[in-house]
């Protein structure tokens, strides 16, 4: 099977070809840093670090963008109720972001762009957009006029016969019925802070949360980008407004693959605070649950099928990480143990049949249910195998080493397992009985806090230095 994504754009399922052979360029949509993001946002955050580990796994070489939009109406507001300025507003929001994604073992992207240091680029393409005359100047701003773009809607599919010409909304975010012409440079209000305004040649003011994206995506992916992904209320009006004014500016097609992931569900309803199921990662966490956990309730259902959260779907999670984890243990302590060096008949067989059908679930639009349900057959029989007690060392780690495999695209597996080798543990731990010899207990103490920072635990002992792996 070759590798095929459901493209929003044609609302169909289409093999997928990035423009440079063996390697995609993808821009994911990214936070306003207004708030602590919630458990909803991390779930898109969550499968587009899959699509980006599953991408790699597939072969490709992947370049991701994923912005921060740190500026819109909602920081602006949330800058002036607390007295300070943009920047020191939305840092703090930066930071607690970065720590989820740390917290939820999501993989860095290649660039994190803010919008605020991409003015200039965003004033270039209203340049470009004047020349070509998709833009008219009214209320002291600058407006893209959809009538000038006779594809605007392709996205959305959104019907504009009954937009009255010349309306215009002003709002960064509006309904699906609001189909007007949008601001892409805003120009200065009464009351607007000086470190959310910008003087430029286009006047005073700020740029439009649509324009934010096409400048910052563009930059750093060129004008043409393999894959734009977000979650569905993404898709009108931003996208389809990103598409009208990247595509009006350079008159070139703006993406070829358009993924939206479907939205995250608390017990059956939408999240709200005034519901009281409304839930960020600290809020899971001191209820005692994993972080493991919560990544892989995240991506157990397909990215195009709303995630219902419960928690008892999140003990389940729980329980399916532990069978992953105690596999993996059994597994490397088999490896390391004496006997046959040769892989028994029928290990490989099974490994290949295994890795077969992973990929052809990631493969089917990232299928990652039907992704798990291979991995977990896997286990099964990965489990029978050791409990006959004829799987060789080399059977295990042949096993482990196709388990570890999947675990780089599903990253639910502690980091520590797949860390140091036996003989790197065994030689730091040398290095540290040597600085103990000297009297060097800054050294050795720093040793075993490398040590225990990677998993390894120490228990010295009168027959000497014993270790294992935490779990």
């Amino acid at each position: 099977m070759a590798l095929k994504f459901h493209n929003t754009l044609t609302r169909s399922l289409v093999p997928f070809t990035p423009l440079t052979a063996g390697k995609v360029h993808l821009y994911t949509c990214g936070p306003t840093v207004y708030n602590r993001v919630h458990i909803g946002n991390l779930r898109t955050f969550v499968w587009e670090d899959v699509l980006c580990r599953a991408l790699r796994y597939l072969g490709f070489e992947t370049v991701q963008v994923m912005n921060l939009t740190d500026i819109d109406d909602k920081t602006i507001r949330g800058a002036i109720q607390e007295g300070i300025t943009l920047k020191e507003f939305t840092a703090r929001h930066v930071e607690t972001f970065f720590e989820d994604l740390a917290t939820l073992n999501v993989s860095p992207a290649a660039h994190y762009p803010r919008a605020t240091d991409h003015i200039p680029e965003m004033v270039e393409i209203v340049k470009k957009l004047t020349e070509r005359g998709h833009t008219y100047e009214s209320d002291g701003s600058i407006w893209f006029r959809i009538a000038s773009f006779p594809s605007y809607g392709k996205l959305a599919r959104v019907d504009l016969s009954s937009m009255q010409r010349g309306a215009r909304v002003a709002d960064d975010e509006y309904e699906k019925e609001d189909v007007r012409d949008f601001a892409v440079w805003k120009g200065w209000k009464e009351g607007e802070p000086e470190s959310a305004t910008w003087t430029t040649e286009l006047g005073k003011g700020r740029p439009g949360w649509h324009l934010e994206c096409s400048a910052m995506s563009m930059k750093y992916l060129g004008e043409t980008l393999d894959i734009h992904t977000g979650a569905v209320d993404n898709i009108f009006p931003h996208h389809e407004n990103e598409i009208a004014q990247s595509e009006g500016a350079t008159g070139k097609e703006f993406v070829r693959y358009w993924l939206h992931a479907e939205h995250l569900i608390v017990d059956g309803e939408k999240m709200a605070k005034s519901k009281g199921n409304f839930f960020t990662v600290p809020d899971l966490l001191s209820r005692g649950h994993s972080p493991r956990a919560i990544r892989y309730l995240f991506l157990s259902v397909p990215y195009r099928q709303k995630l219902n959260f419960t928690f008892e779907s999140l003990a389940a999670a729980a329980s399916a990480v532990a069978r992953l984890e105690s596999l993996d243990l059994r597994l490397g302590e088999r490896a390391r143990s004496t006997g046959a060096s040769a892989i028994e008949d029928g290990v490989e067989a099974k490994i290949s049949s295994f890795q077969n059908e992973f990929r052809e679930g990631l493969e089917d639009d990232l299928n990652t249910a039907a992704a798990l349900g291979a991995l977990f057959s896997f286990v099964r029989e990965a489990n029978a195998d050791l409990e006959s007690g004829q799987l060789s060392p080399a059977g295990a780690a042949a096993f482990q080493r196709a388990l570890r495999g999947a675990d780089s695209v599903l990253g639910v597996l502690p980091k520590a397992e797949a860390g140091l080798l036996d003989s790197e543990i065994q030689a730091k731990i040398d290095l540290r009985q040597a600085a103990r010899k000297r009297r060097d207990f800054a050294a050795a103490d720093a040793i075993r806090d490398e040590l225990a920072a990677l998993g390894i635990t120490l228990e010295d002992t009168p027959a000497g230095v014993r270790w294992r792996r935490k779990s």
